[in-house]
């Protein structure tokens, strides 16, 4: 059960919840969750029989004074469990994203109070999210402690730090540490110069060409790789 499934039971139960006391008037959360689900449902776009997709950006628009109970609450926070709640919903649909997904919100001051709009774009990055369906699709894809990404891109990094395309929280992993990239001649992996050393089957190596199951160690973190498999519509 997601957190905003604790939270609707909760406030059915216990008026004395965090979200209760910030959400006294005006929009609630589960309000907000349901319409997200709803909005992706609508624009869920059948690609072929195995893939449909969805959009991965999302905008909630929100009055003034809903807009102050999101920020006493913390946005950021709020964000984030959309963004779960959404993950978990693609997953049970079946349903794929073109890129990272994120939800944010936007003040309209001629928006009552309790009402909101919701907007949404696919917009493509470097990486996906992907479900826990087969390994296999038409991107190569990585599992990172459970937490699986399509390489959409042609090159992506994955390091500790913010700017990398993959942030992986492990002390042990350099802020940039490693680079993948896809060719026509398979993905490969290149040590961006890291501190403790990139491991491709327990052999380490600064670039290496990627093959299918292959297990890659950063710091104390392993991850799985797949290849993808070739489809007329691949670019």
């Amino acid at each position: 059960m997601g957190v905003l499934d604790r939270f609707e039971k909760g406030v059915e139960n216990a008026v004395q919840s965090a979200f209760a006391k910030t959400f006294r008037s005006g929009v609630k959360p589960v309000e907000l969750s349901s319409a997200l689900k709803r909005e992706c449902d609508a624009r869920a776009a059948v690609v072929d029989r195995q893939r449909t997709v969805v959009p991965n950006e999302y905008i909630l628009v929100l009055s003034p004074a809903d807009m102050e109970s999101v920020r006493e609450w913390g946005d950021a926070a709020l964000a984030h469990e959309f963004e779960d709640a959404l993950h978990d919903h693609a997953d049970r649909q079946r349903y794929s994203f073109v890129g990272q997904v994120a939800v944010r919100f936007e003040e309209d001051a001629d928006l009552a109070t309790g009402r909101y709009a919701v907007h949404s774009r696919s917009t493509r990055g470097p990486v996906a999210p992907a479900g826990n369906r087969a390994p296999h699709s038409r991107y190569p894809l990585l599992d990172i402690d459970g937490k699986r990404y399509h390489l959409t891109g042609t090159s992506t990094v994955l390091g500790r730090g913010s700017e990398a395309d993959i942030v992986v929280d492990d002390t042990g992993v350099s802020r940039q540490h490693i680079r993948l990239e896809r060719t026509d001649y398979g993905t490969i992996i290149t040590d961006m110069g890291s501190t403790n050393g990139t491991f491709v089957e327990d052999q380490r190596i600064r670039e290496a060409t990627l093959l299918d199951g292959n297990a890659i160690t950063i710091g104390r973190t392993t991850i799985l790789y797949w290849d993808g498999l070739p489809t007329d519509e691949d670019a």
